[in-house]
C-alpha cells in the first residue's frame, strides 16, 4: 500500500503573514473543490447497478420510516407464494449485512469528504512575563504541503469512495446470487422429497408382498432380500431429503433476513419448466469484461494507485522545509517598547534518505495492482466462456430428460401395465420397471435443477458477485440423493 505523504514543509505565519496564509487556503480550496455528502449516501451506484443488472430495488434504511416501508414491502412480499424474484427482492430489502455493507459505504462517503477538506489553520499566542518586562508573540500555522497537495489528494480520495459504491454493488450481486442458488436448491429438494414419498409407498408395498410370498414359498430368500433393501434405500433418502430440504430452508430464510412469523414462507415444491430457447452470448468475454464490478473495482484501483505514484515522485526530494514568519513585540521597563519581525527557515537536506524507498514501494504497489488487474481480466474471460459451456449443456441435458428420456419411461412404464393386465409379466417385473422410471425421475430433477444453478451462475459470470467455484459444494449431497452417487 502506498504511505500518505509526510508533511514536507509548514509554514508558520505571524500576524503580519496571516493574509499569505488565507490567500493560499484559499486556492487551494477553490483548485480541489470540497467534496460535500451527498442525499442518498452514495446509493446512486448501487441503484443502478441493481436495477440494470438484475432489474430490484435496494433501500439504504436510514430511519425508522425507511425500516418501516422496508419491513411493510418484505411483508407483503414474503406471505405469497415465493418465487425466486420476490426472493431476491426481499433479501435486498431485509438482509441486515447488505445494510452493513452500505454502512461501511456511508462510512467511505465521510472518509472522502474528510479527505478532500483542505487542513485547519492553527493559531497561537504566546505572553511572556518577568521583572517588569512583557514579550507577546502571535502565530498563524498552516499546513503547505496538505494544501499543494490537496487537489490530487481530493482526486484520489473520490476515486477510492467510487470503489467503495462498486464494492457496496457487488456486494448486493453477490447476495443475489447466493439467494437465487438457495431458492433453487431448496425447490428442487422439495420436489424430490415429494417424489421419493411416492416411491417410498411403492417400496413398502413391494416389500410387503415378497415378504407375504416368501412365507409360501412362491420368492426366493434372494429376491426377497432385493425388494426389502429398496424399501430401506428409499426410506434412508427420504429421511436425507426431508433434512436437506429444511436445511435448504433455513439457508434461504437467513439470507432473506426472516425471524418470527416472517419464517412461514411458502416456497413452491417443483422446480419451473425449461425455457424453450436457451441464451445465445456470442460475445460473452466482452460482456464480462465491460460489466464485471470486481473489474472496475480493480480499474480504479489502479487509477488512485497511478496518482499516489506521481506525488510520491513529486515529492520524494523535499521531506521537511518550515519557514517561520515572526512578529515580536517586546516592552522593557528599562527602555521603549519595541517590535521584532523576521522569518526562521529550516530545510532538511536529503542526504541519507532521498525519497528512493518511498518511490520503489509506490511503484512496486502499482506493477502489483496491474499484474493483478490482468489477472483478473484473464480469469474473468475463462469465468465466463466456462459459465456458458456449462449452461449450454446443462440445459441440453435436463431438456433430453425432458424430450426423450421421461417420456420413453412413460410409454415402458404404461406398456408394462398393459402386459400386466393381460398377464404377460408378473409383478415383479412391473416393480422392477417401476424402481428404473423413479431413478430416472430423480436424475431428471437433478438436471432441471442444475440448468438453473448455471444460468445464475452465468449471469454472475457476467456481472460479478461471484464467490467460489462454479458448482456449490453443497450440492454434493443432493447428487448423492438424484442417483448421481450410486
Amino acid at each position: 500500500m502506498f504511505t500518505r505523504p509526510e508533511k514536507l514543509f509548514a509554514l508558520r505565519l505571524h500576524s503580519g503573514a496571516a493574509r499569505a496564509a488565507a490567500t493560499v487556503l484559499l486556492s487551494a480550496v477553490l483548485l480541489s473543490g470540497c467534496a460535500t455528502f451527498s442525499p442518498d449516501g452514495g446509493m446512486n451506484v448501487v441503484s443502478s447497478v441493481a436495477g440494470e443488472t438484475i432489474e430490484k430495488d435496494v433501500v439504504s434504511i436510514r430511519t425508522r420510516d425507511d425500516a418501516q416501508r422496508a419491513h411493510a414491502w418484505v411483508v407483503g412480499l414474503a406471505r405469497r407464494d415465493l418465487t425466486m424474484d420476490s426472493a431476491v427482492q426481499v433479501a435486498l430489502l431485509n438482509n441486515r449485512g447488505l445494510q452493513a455493507s452500505y454502512n461501511e459505504l456511508a462510512l467511505a462517503e465521510a472518509d472522502m469528504v474528510g479527505d478532500s477538506l483542505p487542513p485547519n489553520p492553527r493559531f497561537s499566542i504566546s505572553r511572556i512575563a518577568g521583572n517588569g518586562a512583557l514579550e507577546v508573540e502571535r502565530q498563524v500555522v498552516g499546513d503547505i504541503l496538505a494544501l499543494a497537495t490537496l487537489p490530487f489528494r481530493s482526486e484520489i480520495a473520490r476515486q477510492r469512495f467510487q470503489k467503495a459504491q462498486l464494492r457496496a454493488a457487488e456486494d448486493t450481486l453477490r447476495l443475489a446470487a447466493d439467494v437465487r442458488r438457495a431458492y433453487y436448491q431448496t425447490v428442487a429438494t422439495y420436489e424430490l422429497t415429494t417424489l421419493l414419498t411416492d416411491a417410498k409407498s411403492t417400496a413398502e408395498s413391494t416389500a410387503q408382498l415378497a415378504l407375504k410370498l416368501g412365507e409360501t414359498g412362491a420368492l426366493n430368500k434372494l429376491d426377497q432380500a432385493r425388494e426389502q433393501v429398496f424399501y430401506a434405500e428409499t426410506t434412508a433418502d427420504l429421511a436425507t431429503s426431508r433434512q436437506d430440504a429444511a436445511s435448504y430452508r433455513e439457508r434461504l430464510i437467513r439470507l432473506l433476513g426472516l425471524w418470527g412469523e416472517d419464517i412461514n414462507i411458502r416456497v413452491p415444491r417443483k422446480l419451473p419448466a425449461l425455457p424453450r430457447q436457451p441464451l445465445s452470448l456470442p460475445r460473452i468475454e466482452v460482456a464480462a469484461i465491460d460489466h464485471r464490478i470486481d473489474l472496475q473495482i480493480a480499474r480504479i484501483e489502479l487509477a488512485a494507485l497511478a496518482k499516489s505514484l506521481n506525488l510520491t515522485e513529486a515529492s520524494r526530494f523535499v521531506t521537511m522545509l518550515d519557514v517561520a514568519g515572526i512578529d515580536r513585540k517586546t516592552r522593557d521597563p528599562t527602555g521603549a517598547a519595541f517590535g521584532e519581525r523576521g522569518f526562521d527557515v529550516q530545510l532538511q537536506i536529503p542526504i541519507f534518505d532521498g525519497g528512493e524507498v518511498r518511490v520503489r514501494q509506490a511503484a512496486e504497489t502499482y506493477k502489483l495492482a496491474f499484474n493483478l488487474l490482468t489477472e483478473k481480466a484473464v480469469n474473468a474471460r475463462s469465468e465466463a466462456r466456462d459459465a456458458f459451456q456449462v449452461y449450454r449443456s446443462t440445459y441440453d441435458i435436463a431438456g433430453h430428460y425432458q424430450r426423450e428420456v421421461l417420456p420413453l419411461r412413460k410409454i415402458i412404464s404404461e406398456e408394462m401395465q398393459l402386459r400386466f393386465g393381460s398377464m404377460q409379466v408378473d409383478v415383479f417385473a412391473l416393480l422392477t420397471e417401476a424402481r428404473q422410471r423413479i431413478a430416472a425421475l430423480r436424475a431428471a430433477i437433478a438436471a432441471k435443477r442444475d440448468f438453473w444453478l448455471a444460468q445464475s451462475q452465468l449471469q454472475t459470470a457476467i456481472n460479478g458477485g461471484g464467490r467460489g467455484d462454479l458448482v456449490d459444494s453443497n450440492i454434493s449431497a443432493f447428487a448423492k440423493l438424484s442417483g448421481g452417487g450410486r
